[in-house]
Formats: C-alpha cells, sequence, structure tokens
C-alpha cells in the first residue's frame, strides 16, 4: 500500500470522521490543529481547569498530519540542540530545557498508562549507529559532548558493543542513552483524541481554518472567537493565511516491512526495542514494531516546491526505492523481506530549524511547533507550557529558553526550493564520500550547516 496516510493509522483502522464545526460558535479557547501539540493542550488545560470551554479544529481528522505518520520516536532531543541557547539564555537555561525533556518522555508514558492509551510503548532508549570512520569520529565527539552535561547518560560503544545490540551491517560504532521509547503514534494521537473528548472538549474535524486572528479562527464553517486562540498547526501551518513563508513543510517517508521471521530476528538481534538512527547527515530513524515489523524512514523527497503539502501520504517510487536499499544495507537478512506499506508526512522547520512555543498577551494568540521532527516529545511539553502561559502559571517551564522564541521567515520562491534542493544534495555527497573511505566530516556537510542555519 502507498499512501492511505500510514501505515499506524491503517493498522488500528481509520477513524470515523467526527462532525464538522456547525457555525459560528464561542469558546474560552480554540485551538486550530488536532495533532499532538493541540490535543495535549487540551488535555492540560481541561485538566487543570474543567469549566473552560475549549474547541479544536481540525481540517482532516486527529492525528492526521505527523502525530499520525511520524516514525514513533519519543525521545529527549532539543530541537536543533541545546548548545544554541548558551550565549542567549546561559548554560543553566539550556541544561534545565534539557532536564525538561528527558522529564517529558516519562511524562508522556506516565499519562498513557494513566488513561489506559495503549500506544505500544517500550523504553529502550536511543540508539545510533556509525558505520564509518567519519560518522564514528562525529559519535565520539557527541558523547565527549554530552558528558560535559548532567543526565544526558549517553554511553559510546566500540564496533562489538553495538553490534551485540542492534546488528547493523558494516557497524564502527554506537552511542546510546535511555531517554526514548517506541511508540504507535496513531495508537497515542487516536487515544488522546478519545481522552479530550470524554473531558468535555469540543473536537470538530473536516473544518478548514482558512485564518487565524486576535480572538478568532476564520474557518470555511463558521469562525470561532476565544480569548485565545492556538495555532498547532506544525508542517500546515503554510496554508494559513500570512503565514506562507514561516515554516518550511519538510517531506519525510517512510516504508515497513512484513512481520519477519524469529531466524531474521536472531540475526539482527534489536532486542531492546530501542528506536534506531544513525550518524550519516541525511539520517535515517526505524524502530521494532510490536508485530515484528521494520519501520524505516528518511528524507526522500524533502520539500515540494510552493511549500505544498500532500493529502494522503502518497510515496514517489524512487523514495521507496531507496528506502528499501538503506533497509537491505543495515539488514542484509531482510533481502527477501517484502515492503507492505510506504507513506510520507510533512513536518515544521523554522528557519534557524529551533522549535517554539509562545503567548502573546496583547492578542491572546498563541503557537507552538517547528520540532523539525522532534515533537513526539516536544508536543507534550508545549502542551503543559502553552497551558500555564494561557492560564498565567508562573512555573518553572515557562521561562525556558523557547518560550517566546520568535525567528525570521524563510526566503520566497524560487530560493527557498533551490536552497533545500541544494542543501540536501550537499549532505548526499557527503555521505556518498564518507562512505567511500573519507575519514573525517566532509566539508560540503559543514557548508550546509552554516547555509541551513542548523
Amino acid at each position: 500500500m502507498n499512501g492511505s496516510v500510514s501505515f499506524w493509522w491503517n493498522q488500528i483502522d481509520l477513524p470515523e470522521t467526527r462532525p464538522a464545526l456547525p457555525g459560528s460558535i464561542q469558546a474560552d479557547v480554540c485551538i486550530v490543529g488536532a495533532g499532538y501539540t493541540g490535543l495535549w493542550t487540551a488535555y492540560y488545560l481541561k485538566k487543570a481547569v474543567p469549566e473552560l470551554r475549549i474547541v479544536v479544529l481540525e481540517q482532516k481528522f486527529a492525528g492526521y498530519g505527523a502525530s499520525g505518520r511520524n516514525g514513533g520516536w519519543l525521545t529527549n532531543s532539543v530541537t536543533g540542540g541545546r548548545e544554541q541557547y548558551i550565549k542567549s539564555h546561559g548554560r543553566d537555561s539550556a541544561h534545565r530545557f534539557q532536564t525538561a525533556l528527558n522529564e517529558t518522555v516519562d511524562e508522556v508514558i506516565r499519562v498513557a498508562a494513566h488513561e489506559g492509551i495503549d500506544a505500544d510503548i517500550v523504553k529502550g532508549g536511543e540508539f545510533t549507529v556509525a558505520r564509518n570512520d567519519a560518522q564514528y569520529g562525529r559519535l565520539a565527539a557527541y558523547a565527549a559532548g554530552e558528558a560535559e552535561w548532567d543526565n544526558t547518560d549517553v554511553e559510546l560503544l566500540t564496533a562489538a558493543q553495538a553490534r551485540e545490540r542492534i546488528n547493523v551491517a558494516g557497524t564502527t560504532g554506537g552511542a546510546w542513552h535511555p531517554h526514548a521509547a517506541r511508540i504507535q503514534p496513531a495508537k497515542l494521537a487516536e487515544g488522546l483524541a478519545r481522552v479530550v473528548e470524554s473531558l468535555g472538549v469540543e473536537l470538530y474535524e473536516n473544518t478548514h481554518v482558512i485564518e487565524i486572528a486576535p480572538g478568532q479562527a476564520i474557518t470555511d464553517r463558521g469562525t470561532v472567537t476565544a480569548g485565545h486562540v492556538v495555532r498547532a498547526t506544525e508542517g500546515f501551518t503554510a496554508g494559513l493565511k500570512g503565514l506562507h513563508r514561516a515554516w518550511l513543510p519538510m517531506n519525510s517517508s517512510l516504508v515497513v516491512t512484513e512481520p519477519l521471521s524469529d531466524a531474521v530476528w536472531e540475526t539482527i538481534g534489536w532486542d531492546g526495542r530501542q528506536v534506531l538512527g544513525d550518524a550519516a547527515h541525511a539520517y535515517m530513524y526505524a524502530q521494532r514494531t510490536a508485530d515484528d515489523r521494520i519501520a524505516i524512514g528518511g528524507r526522500g523527497v524533502p520539500y515540494r516546491y510552493g511549500s505544498q503539502t500532500d493529502n494522503d501520504g502518497q510515496t514517489a517510487q524512487s523514495t521507496i526505492v531507496l528506502l528499501k536499499t538503506l533497509l537491505n544495507t543495515f539488514f542484509p537478512a531482510t533481502g527477501s523481506a517484502q515492503i507492505e506499506h510506504a507513506w510520507s508526512g510533512v513536518l515544521g522547520v523554522p528557519r534557524d530549524w529551533a522549535a517554539t512555543v509562545g503567548l502573546d498577551p496583547q492578542t491572546g494568540l498563541a503557537w507552538a511547533g517547528g520540532y523539525v521532527g522532534t515533537g513526539v516529545t516536544a508536543t507534550n511539553l508545549a502542551g503543559r507550557t502553552l497551558t500555564d502561559l494561557i492560564l498565567g502559571n508562573a512555573s518553572d517551564i515557562v521561562s525556558l529558553p523557547w518560550v517566546n522564541h520568535r525567528v525570521r521567515n524563510w526566503e520566497p520562491e524560487p530560493l527557498r526550493w533551490l536552497a533545500v534542493k541544494a542543501l540536501y544534495t550537499a549532505y548526499g555527497w557527503a555521505d556518498s564520500a564518507e562512505q567511500k573511505g573519507r575519514h573525517t566530516t566532509s566539508p560540503l556537510a559543514k557548508m550546509a550547516d552554516i547555509v541551513s542555519g542548523r
């Protein structure tokens, strides 16, 4: 199957669509977007103040976007890197941000258990593999840098130690940390939507928001008027009036195998169910699913001209071939395994690659997003932060360095398209040079990092 939103949704069946907005209404808080950000925000707001009238608007169905299509990594990454905040906010603030994300991994697991959401969660940590000398050099430098911070808990592994955990062909080393879990993304989205509705949140689907303005969410079915309006649209932000260049919608694609035999798993290992990534510049990400498949993803065609977004996850055949080749290169024992499903989705990329959450008290407009693929965890922290900002709670998390962070717009077309295409071409060339024997990081990748703002 190609597209049809995602394998995750098809595994549990696509949901029946909820009713659309019946016309113009009033609310205390209106949330635009029923992905993880919107659902977590609704959850914590309603838990804190049950009498609030909270309305969530969704153009398709809850979890239709990145929340139901991602690789299932619940991990502690600071989007764009922790070090960017040292100069602007100080080392202590950057450290608090990292600690908050560590704790957020466990908060998601706690809420899922408390609310009876079975999302196939296994906290096996995050495993990063190196497959050449240059990658291992970067991984060793990363591990040394992480050792200078408390609570990062990164272990650098030799090639033999890494292969004992997951037997990736060509392994030159690895790294692991415990602050990550594997999830089934659609199960988490479906469960959160069900829970917030049970709390009394009004969730309207098939409702297209055209514009967000102070005190208003203007849709094709009426206007919701509210004291606070939250923008939680991530990769679909470019479709809102006046926000076409705010966040770039970056495509990411996945394929999933048929269930693999015990004999194949005996060769691969992966008994700890860690989420798996690599140290390449154009990196991959993967998980061993609850029913013993491998889901593996990468950038594919990273950007569509004009910030276009897809409708149902349809994926180019060339991307499917690329991901299957990557799968078989990493795990030769999967050579005869069938690919059962391919799909794609978009994630939001700010110009400086740093996620943000905030509230303008003068207008009541709030926002969160720009996670660049790290949103499974960050959305929960964003939802709690938005709750405290809206309610005026002076908590520790409202002073974290991503709060009210602003960034300039992306360049207009065709510069935007040319830049993204050039960046990923450079990363691809750099990876190729390193895999062919270059022992240190390619200068092409370093130059691309500077240009991209990463």
